[in-house]
């Protein structure tokens, strides 16, 4: 039996081009039962600071798993079925933006993609205060995934 292509291991400099240009990943973080939940996330990859960021409220299951436990990780899927980036580590929640316009607000604006930046950032900030949104900072210290080479 013919054996197609094996899977190429990705580097670390196209792991985070792709971490770079996708937008959604499933966040896996850890149940207390010890499997995972999965949800998926619109985030932003700082690849200086090796950070994953993303934006929830302070009421969500995730953001208390995190805070039992921060191991966890990121699934991001390449441009075709065939590749794929996670990035692993320990995440830290933030505190609640509290008052618009506070250090939490502004790194969640500053997570906005450019061509969604809001016209009204005083409004946008508030609308962070009264959802309770906090930052979620994933450090990576593991960065793997893999491309397959095939037509199709």
């Amino acid at each position: 039996m013919a054996q197609g292509p094996a899977p190429r291991t990705l580097s670390d400099d196209a792991l985070s081009e792709l971490l770079r240009t996708q937008q959604f990943g499933t966040l896996a973080t850890n149940k207390r039962s010890g499997h995972p939940h999965l949800t998926t996330m619109l985030y932003n990859w700082d690849a200086e600071a090796r950070i994953v960021r993303f934006s929830t409220t302070a009421d969500r299951i995730k953001v208390t798993q995190l805070r039992r436990d921060p191991r966890a990780a990121v699934h991001v899927p390449g441009g075709d079925v065939w590749s794929f980036a996670v990035a692993e580590g320990e995440a830290e929640v933030s505190e609640i933006t509290t008052t618009p316009g506070d250090a939490i607000g502004r790194e969640l604006l500053a997570m906005v993609p450019e061509a969604a930046k809001p016209e009204d950032e005083d409004a946008f900030l508030e609308q962070l205060v009264a959802e309770r949104r906090v930052v979620i900072r994933l450090k990576v210290d593991r960065l793997y995934g893999t491309a397959l080479d095939i037509d199709g």
